[in-house]
């Protein structure tokens, strides 16, 4: 039987997960989103603009195509209760109901729901529904402390005393941001490690870690941006990290699956590796962007096939992977996140990427090419035996594209780079 699959969300996530269902065996594939992405419009065999939070349009759309599944990409969807809608129109979102996608949506519910099931990896926290209060409680803390608004802010939202800022400046933005709720916690101080955890019916199958970039510039400088890039080694676990490290970061994957057994799709744990341990910074209910442009290319396992299996029930399919390294570096328009630059033609294709993976973002394609937006623009990953040899194969995708207004973290994916991840866990540790 052929499967009709509905992909909701229009950025480079959602271009990896096109690609994947497009390399199945027995697939349409059909997507529909705000903005229109060449590279999954070239993959599906039709394309709906509508907005992703739009749950009708989506429903109305998924009908009209006949879709059996559903993959569902960025959070917006989720908080808005788009799998719900697809379930009840008896068409099988992988993607978790607006209830367990709390766990991302609502970061009070996430600690909260951490500390009633005995979640390890659980840091200390305080709930505040009201800003005077949560300024009040910086003041006075002794250590610094993780600001996070309680709701969904694009990854843009969390501010770092004593690393992004002084405790001074928190009390001003918890007062003087739009906001109004807030999770302050204990700052976690490592690596950070993602990973991303396939689940249905009780079960999950776990893919290898990853390392996001949040900050802006080289070097970690500048503001927190949805992603510059990231890698993933050939083995599970990071140059960074041992396989106890990683098999304890399972452990709380398999706590919140145990004590949410309804959750379907992607579960996303975002680890601090820090001297005790991995500790959870936070959970997504979807991949992330961009690591799913690591985790993707390199599964060989059939993803239909498993999404298939999550709807019948059926137990999932061990997943398999190439046991290679991947590099994912993103171009960003110039300025961004703070201001950015639309407008720049973007000079590269799948054709013209080399041997590197490329995947668009948030862009505006026209009659006459590609353009930019405001947004993260597109991303090339690099497949090897080795980091440094993914990352050469990105870098040469990178030099193809030019940089006329685009931007780049060029130092994703060093040896350099990741041999200080490596040097600052060992100081950590003492050892």
């Amino acid at each position: 039987m052929t499967e009709t699959v509905l992909l909701v969300g229009g950025g480079g996530r959602e271009h990896a997960i096109a690609r994947a269902v497009a390399g199945a065996a027995d697939a349409e594939l059909y997507a529909c989103a705000s903005n229109r992405n060449p590279g999954i419009a070239s993959l599906a065999e039709g394309f709906e603009q509508v907005e992703e939070t739009d749950a009708g349009a989506v429903v109305d759309y998924a009908e009209s195509v006949g879709a059996t599944l559903a993959a569902i990409g960025p959070e917006s969807a989720l908080n808005a209760g788009v799998a719900d809608a697809l379930d009840d129109a008896g068409v099988y979102a992988f993607g978790p109901r607006e209830a367990e996608a709390r766990i991302e949506t609502d970061k009070a519910f996430q600690r909260e729901f951490m500390a009633e099931h005995d979640v390890p990896g659980c840091p200390d926290f305080e709930v505040f529904e009201d800003a005077e209060a949560a300024a009040d409680y910086i003041r006075e803390y002794d250590g610094d402390l993780a600001i996070k608004p309680r709701g969904l802010t694009g990854g843009k939202g969390v501010r770092v005393i004593g690393d992004q800022i002084t405790a001074e400046e928190g009390v001003d933005y918890v007062l003087e941001s739009d906001y109004d709720a807030f999770v302050l916690e204990e700052r976690l101080v490592g690596e950070e490690f993602t990973v991303q955890a396939f689940v249905a019916n009780g079960e999950y199958r776990v893919s290898p870690a990853v390392q996001d970039h949040k900050r802006a510039y080289e070097g970690d400088e500048g503001p927190n941006t949805g992603g510059m890039g990231s890698y993933s080694d050939a083995a599970f676990a990071l140059p960074f990290m041992t396989e106890d490290d990683y098999a304890a970061a399972v452990e709380v994957i398999d706590a919140v699956v145990e004590a949410m057994p309804d959750y379907k799709g992607i579960l996303y744990g975002q680890f601090m590796l820090t001297a005790e341990g991995p500790k959870v910074v936070e959970f997504n209910a979807r991949f992330g962007d961009p690591e799913a442009m690591n985790t993707l290319p390199v599964m060989e396992t059939d993803f239909v096939e498993l999404l298939v299996a999550a709807r019948e029930g059926d137990e999932l399919p061990e997943l398999e992977f190439a046991g290679q390294a991947t590099v994912c570096k993103y171009a960003v328009p110039e300025g961004y996140p703070t201001d950015p630059e639309a407008g720049a033609k973007v000079q590269i294709d799948e054709e013209s990427a080399g041997d590197a993976l490329l995947f668009y973002a948030s862009v505006d394609a026209r009659d006459d090419g590609v353009y930019t937006t405001t947004s993260r623009s597109f991303a090339v990953v690099g497949l090897a035996d080795t980091v440094s040899e993914a990352e050469a194969i990105a870098e040469d995708a990178l030099q193809r594209a030019g940089e006329e207004g685009l931007r780049v973290r060029h130092d994703i994916g060093t040896s350099d780079l990741v041999q200080r991840r490596i040097d600052h866990m060992r100081e950590i540790r003492g050892n």
